[in-house]
C-alpha cells in the first residue's frame, strides 16, 4: 500500500498536472498548425508554384515516396515555433510590465589610479602602493 500512497503522490505532484496540461493542449495545438498549414497555407503556397505540396511524390522501385508530405511537416514545425516564440515573448513582456527594476546597487570598490588595485570605497589611502587618493565627488 506504500507503493500507492507514493504513486498517488508523485501523480498529483504540481509539475506532473503541468506536464499533462501542457501536453493535452500541445497536442490541440498540433492540430490547430497543421490545418492551418495542409488547408490555408499550402494551397497558397500552391497557387504561386502551381501545385500542393501534400501531393507532391516519387515512385522508387515501386515505392511512393510522399516527400510534399515532409516538406509540410517541416512548414508545421516552422509555424508553430514562431508561433510558440511570439507567444512565450508576449507573455515575458506581460509579467515584466508588473516588476519593478531592480536598481544596481552602490559600488563597494574603487580602482587605484596608481597601481590599478581594487580597494574599498572608503579608503583615501590605497593598501597596495600607499598612495594618496584622491576624493571623488558623489553624484
Amino acid at each position: 500500500m506504500k507503493i500507492v500512497k507514493e504513486f498517488k503522490e508523485f501523480v498529483m505532484r504540481g509539475n506532473v498536472m503541468d506536464l499533462a496540461v501542457g501536453v493535452i493542449i500541445g497536442g490541440a495545438f498540433g492540430a490547430i498548425v497543421t490545418s492551418l498549414t495542409d488547408d490555408i497555407i499550402s494551397p497558397v503556397l500552391g497557387i504561386f508554384g502551381g501545385m500542393d505540396f501534400s501531393d507532391l511524390s516519387v515512385e522508387v522501385n515501386g515505392a511512393n515516396i510522399m516527400y510534399g508530405k515532409f516538406i509540410t511537416a517541416i512548414i508545421n514545425f516552422l509555424i508553430m515555433a514562431l508561433i510558440i516564440f511570439l507567444m512565450v515573448k508576449g507573455i515575458n513582456k506581460l509579467m515584466s510590465l508588473g516588476k519593478k527594476k531592480e536598481e544596481e546597487p552602490a559600488p563597494t570598490t574603487k580602482v587605484c589610479p596608481f597601481c590599478c588595485t581594487e580597494i574599498d570605497i572608503k579608503a583615501t589611502r590605497c593598501p597596495h602602493c600607499t598612495s594618496e587618493l584622491p576624493e571623488i565627488a558623489e553624484e
